[in-house]
């Protein structure tokens, strides 16, 4: 049935405040991948005490409201609910402990049609609890399969562009671990689409599939290695559309266009399946600061 435009619109956020510490910094980072090769420096960083790094990609996991569309007032039909797009800004250097005060609002709903769903973006600033600083800036873009057709619509956000019909200026492949997806889920996400075998079978799924955000981590590793010599402060902001899931243990395939000094755009390729997973990629780029 057709969503509620003013219900969702004005929906209610409390702030969220979570507290981290170096072992949820670490934990995150061996989700995604990194310290895969123990005596790269440049994954060490993200996974040793010594020197420790936020990931700028763990920004999606932290000051995160959680499921509210399973909230039975929102009327949202849940089950048919699909994460479409993920926009993140980064504008400070996060700590590798502290504390976040996440707050979220909705600043879009979008009526695509009776038989053609709804599109719900959802803001999130994540701010250093005792500075006050901003840190990101969060847009998460909610496709809710079932609930088009209630005419009060909001103007769509800027589109993502496609990425260009050339070839990639370069490449950087990946390979997500086996058991990634139970990893991941430790940061927050406890769906059993990611854990538990019969309810993936139900789904359609050969077995639990990775989160997005976490096929977004490995995407936001190859640029900061590939475009960023390693410095993920040259990260400005990474933006991407998911069209397919991921299967533990494939190898991602990356695929940049250099546009510009300070953009890439990019898409995410299974290279065993040849199937495009996040479309639609746009990247900026910070210069690197002078020695």
């Amino acid at each position: 049935m057709p969503l509620d435009y003013d219900l969702i619109r004005n929906w209610h956020f409390d702030d969220l405040r979570q507290r981290y510490d170096e072992r949820d910094v670490i934990l995150y980072a061996l989700g995604i991948g990194l310290g895969a090769d123990p005596l790269d420096p440049r994954q060490l960083r993200y996974v040793y005490e010594d020197g420790l790094r936020v990931f700028p990609s763990m920004a999606a996991v932290l000051g995160y409201p959680g499921f509210w569309m399973k909230d039975p007032r929102t009327g949202v039909t849940w089950t048919h609910v699909v994460h479409g797009e993920q926009r993140i800004h980064y504008h400070a250097r996060f700590p590798s402990r502290g504390e976040v005060t996440g707050r979220s609002r909705i600043t879009h709903v979008i009526d695509k049609g009776a038989d053609k769903g709804a599109l719900v973006v959802t803001e999130r600033t994540i701010h250093d609890a005792a500075a006050g600083t901003l840190l990101a800036t969060l847009q998460q873009v909610t496709f809710c399969r079932a609930d088009g057709g209630f005419g009060h619509s909001d103007p769509p956000l800027e589109p993502l562009p496609k990425v260009p019909g050339t070839q990639a200026d370069d490449c950087c492949e990946l390979t997500t671990l086996p058991q990634g997806a139970l990893l991941y889920r430790l940061n927050g996400d406890r769906n059993p689409l990611h854990a538990d075998p019969a309810v993936a079978a139900s789904a359609g799924f050969s077995r639990p599939i990775l989160h997005g955000l976490c096929t977004y981590a490995y995407a936001t590793q190859a640029l900061v290695r590939t475009l960023c010599d390693g410095d993920e402060e040259r990260l400005a902001y990474l933006h991407g559309r998911f069209s397919a899931p991921v299967l533990p243990g494939e190898t991602l395939r990356v695929e940049f266009w250099r546009s510009r000094p300070d953009l890439a755009q990019f898409q995410v390729r299974v290279k065993e399946r040849d199937v495009i997973v996040l479309s639609h990629g746009v990247a900026g780029l910070r210069p690197a600061l002078q020695p």
